[in-house]
């Protein structure tokens, strides 16, 4: 969720593709899912939805940030109310544990969410300073937390400007109390995906159109950036082929090469994340403005 200025940015960053752009010899949009298959609405009864997360099982759980409530889409295709009062959760993602991490930005906290929905406070802030707004995040095999900082002004802060100077990508190390900066050179670092192997990131900038990849150091620090490519992202996800799905205007795919390999229209304002989920993790839960989507895929998701 994010201001208009920035939803425009991405907007013009996304123009110039094509609605089922396809690059010869890449993998077709019928390796991904059946032709002209689109994406089903599940409800439209959401204020702006984020943070899709999908469990072990499958079940997804996502938020309705203006509401302040995580929802829960399980096997079986029902919603149901999972927590209120849900800390303004913004992006999501399970650890190892079966807890949901959020970023809680309603105070610029790190919240962990047991399944009892216990919340444990994992990071107040940054060495007594507030943190600009979590946003999203992702957790490798140890349990160390990759998040991004951007700064968006929101109606329920009592300030008006950040504490920051920068607006940080951060690595929270298993058992650390304080993050520390992997990258700090970003405009307004967004969405974030790791690999399953542990050796890549990725990180879009969305108010500078690029999403950069990283080789992830054994320290948790970060290395080796290059442009995987020129267009930015709110949310972002990973399937088995290693395909990265990029969210805006739609649903974007990239190959592991940085190539445009579809395009899905999704008939909302905006798509801002997105998983896999259901049973065997094959189905692409899409959420977008005030409606949830899922669209049957032929690959599997690996978050």
């Amino acid at each position: 969720m994010r201001t208009i200025v920035y939803l425009t940015l991405l907007a013009l960053a996304t123009s110039g593709a094509s609605a089922q752009a396809v690059t010869p010899g890449a993998s077709a949009p019928t390796a991904l899912f059946a032709p002209g298959d689109t994406p089903r609405l599940v409800s439209r009864q959401f204020a702006f939805t984020e943070g899709a997360s999908v469990d072990r099982k499958g079940n997804v759980f996502f938020t309705d940030q203006p509401n302040n409530r995580i929802w829960k889409y399980d096997l079986d295709g029902r919603l149901s109310l999972f927590m209120d009062s849900a800390g303004r959760s913004n992006g999501m993602y399970f650890d190892r544990h079966g807890n949901l991490v959020t970023c809680a930005d309603e105070i610029d906290e790190l919240w962990s969410i047991s399944p009892r929905k216990k919340v444990t406070v994992l990071l107040h802030d940054l060495h007594g300073l507030r943190l600009n707004g979590p946003n999203d995040l992702w957790i490798d095999a140890r349990g160390g937390i990759y998040f991004t900082d951007p700064y968006y002004q929101r109606d329920y802060w009592n300030r008006s400007r950040p504490d920051l100077d920068a607006q940080s990508v951060y690595y929270l190390a298993p058992g650390a109390t304080q993050p520390v900066v992997v990258d700090s050179t970003l405009r307004k670092p967004n969405g974030i995906v790791g690999t399953p192997d542990g050796r890549l990131l990725y990180v879009a900038d969305i108010a500078a159109g690029k999403t950069y990849r990283y080789a992830i150091q054994p320290d948790g620090s970060l290395g080796d950036r290059k442009l995987f490519v020129s267009m930015g992202s709110d949310g972002m996800t990973l399937d088995e082929q290693g395909n990265v799905y990029l969210t805006g205007k739609g649903v974007f795919v990239f190959n592991p090469a940085g190539v445009q390999v579809a395009h899905i229209p999704v008939p909302e304002d905006w798509t801002a994340n997105l998983c896999f989920g259901g049973r065997g993790k094959r189905t692409l839960f899409i959420t977008a403005s005030k409606g949830v989507y899922v669209l049957p895929m032929n690959v599997a998701g690996v978050e």
